[in-house]
């Protein structure tokens, strides 16, 4: 776990300030944001997925985390899963149980808040909406693919800066297998591979992405874009490949925007 920096277990709402949750395959995050800018206010507090990771169990994670902060204002949470109307319609990396469930709802049952005051949507998209705010401005002109590589693959799909919701471009065969069965994060650690090695499998994932979309840009985000240096340069596919800007925050940052705005999927 990490503890947060002094003074963040006393805020409260405040002006230009958001909350988000990004629950991931391995660990919950979540912070306070600056929604003008775009970055964490003090550090992030991380806590283990719990394992298995049912609707409940992660319900009692998110709470700890805002109670942590004493945050009473809207929170923004994401899940690995699409997400329509507040309601998770596939589970991917978390508990099957997850599927059908009212995740808006739960979350503010157990979080003492308002429905409307609990956005939940998929975490890629999030991520990517971050972007698209605060990041890198080359990704808001044309048709852009945000890729989050992490136990699995999310993805954000956007044109000119607007974005189509819950793509599962993580989930493409390709050569009969799954692509985040091999082209994860969690393949590349699983495995043993070096970063060449997993290079050469992202660089086949994205090939067949750029078959299939034609995209201008990839925008690729989590853990493993902290040293993109590593192996974005040994890319050859033929669409322009940058780092998230806002590394492995964007799906914190995203969230806690669309708490704010009252964004939801």
């Amino acid at each position: 776990m990490t503890v947060p920096t002094t003074g963040a277990t006393t805020a409260t709402t405040g002006a230009g300030r958001g909350f988000g949750i990004d629950i991931g395959g391995s660990g919950i995050k979540g912070g306070l944001v600056d929604l003008d800018t775009g970055e964490l206010v003090g550090d992030r507090l991380r806590i283990d997925t719990p394992r298995p990771a049912t609707p409940d169990a992660v319900a009692d994670v998110v709470a700890e985390v805002v109670g942590t902060f004493g945050w009473d204002g809207p929170v923004g949470v994401t899940l690995p899963s699409v997400v329509k109307r507040g309601r998770a319609r596939s589970a991917a990396n978390i508990d099957p149980s997850w599927i059908g469930r009212d995740a808006d709802v739960l979350f503010a049952g157990r979080l003492g808040r308002r429905s409307t005051e609990v956005a939940v949507l998929n975490d890629a998209d999030a991520a990517g909406m971050a972007e698209m705010r605060f990041g890198a401005r080359e990704g808001r002109a044309g048709v852009a693919v945000l890729l989050t590589f992490g136990t699995g693959i999310g993805s954000a799909l956007f044109q000119d800066g607007r974005l189509v919701p819950n793509t599962e471009f993580g989930h493409i065969e390709i050569d009969g297998i799954d692509a985040e069965k091999r082209a994860a994060a969690s393949a590349k650690d699983n495995e043993g591979l070096s970063y060449p090695e997993w290079a050469e499998r992202v660089d086949r994932y994205l090939t067949v992405l750029d078959t299939l979309l034609s995209p201008d840009l990839y925008i690729v985000g989590g853990g493993v874009s902290r040293k993109a240096e590593k192996w974005v340069p040994s890319l050859t596919v033929d669409t322009p490949v940058i780092a998230a800007s806002l590394l492995n925050n964007a799906g914190i940052v995203g969230a806690a925007a669309a708490a704010a705005e009252g964004l939801a999927h």
